[in-house]
């Protein structure tokens, strides 16, 4: 099942981890991505700097799949 995720504004991979609960800080973006496998639109994706786009699907290995969606896109 996909959760649909929202967010007021654009933000990028490490931002999403911090804001679902997945990582405590932004600074584990880094370390968690190197250890965690992560998928975006169906590909590998270790950027924590990686902006997400509306629609984009995230599937992480071991909380979930999420698809982004921005109130500003509505």
């Amino acid at each position: 099942m996909v959760k649909t995720v929202r967010f007021n504004n654009e933000i990028t991979l490490g931002q999403f981890l911090k804001a679902e609960g997945i990582i405590s800080t932004g600074g584990q973006a880094k370390w968690y991505l190197q250890d965690n496998p992560v998928l975006l639109n169906g590909e590998e994706e270790a950027r924590r700097g990686k902006k997400l786009h509306e629609d984009d699907i995230l599937e992480i290995e071991g909380e979930g799949k999420y698809k982004i969606s921005y109130l500003s896109a509505r």
